[in-house]
């Protein structure tokens, strides 16, 4: 079995596969590898699906890794909502030193605070956002498995993410992995990290996401403010 911890950080683009670093450490080498092989490089959904993840994440938040990223975004959007700010007052997120969240809170992404089922459940609501736009017929999930086969991952992460791509989305299974406050915030981030909500489904979908997840809408603000902020 694959490891799901392991398969978010590539998803996110934080360590890269063939490289000593982060993006951010070997920038030459990494934009070298992603013209070279770009499914072994960061945001495998974009490379996957042709979708509009437009930016990549930057700043601090790259530092960080797959889901500490994820826990880092969600917390500072959190906070910022329990303190009262206004969405467009509470910081930017890549000017800002973007730190992990406390060992203490529900955010954390200490390996013992995160089990495999909840990452497996961030790289599909990543798919799911990737595949809301309805473009992916029989001749596009054959063209992806192919970039699949040639990818570089592991079988069983292929296999994974080759079903995925296959199966109508489970949106039940989905939400239902998320079972504290925190681990929503988490997915409605995971998701927004995922696209650029250009059209009307990719939208709907994270406003149906947000509406499944119980979200209060001046959180999803916070959260759209705080992902918005940490893509260049």
């Amino acid at each position: 079995m694959f490891d799901p911890k392991a398969l978010l950080d590539q998803f996110l683009g934080s360590n890269i596969p063939g490289t000593e670093g982060s993006i951010r450490d070997k920038a030459g080498q990494a934009t070298q590898m992603a013209k070279d092989n770009p499914l072994a490089a960061s945001a495998i959904v974009a490379v996957l699906l042709g979708t509009g993840t437009g930016r990549a994440i930057g700043g601090s938040a790259l530092k960080l890794g797959g889901m500490a990223a994820i826990a880092g975004l969600g917390y500072q959007a959190w906070k910022n909502y329990q303190a009262g700010k206004a969405p467009n007052d509470a910081g930017g997120a890549q000017d800002a030193d973007l730190l992990a969240p406390p060992s203490d809170s529900e955010f954390s992404a200490e390996p013992e605070a995160v089990n495999g089922d909840f990452a497996l459940a961030l790289i599909r609501v990543m798919i799911a956002a990737a595949r809301a736009d309805g473009h992916v017929d029989d001749a596009e999930r054959a063209r992806i498995h192919d970039k699949l086969a040639l990818s570089g991952l592991g079988a069983d992460a292929v296999a994974f993410l080759d079903d995925e791509l296959s199966k109508p989305v489970d949106m039940d299974a989905i939400i239902g992995a998320a079972s504290s406050e925190a681990q929503k915030v988490e997915m409605f981030t995971a998701a927004r990290l995922a696209i650029e909500p250009d059209s009307r489904a990719e939208r709907g979908f994270l406003d149906l996401l947000a509406g499944r997840l119980g979200l209060a809408d001046p959180l999803v603000d916070h959260i759209e403010a705080t992902v918005a902020a940490a893509k260049v």
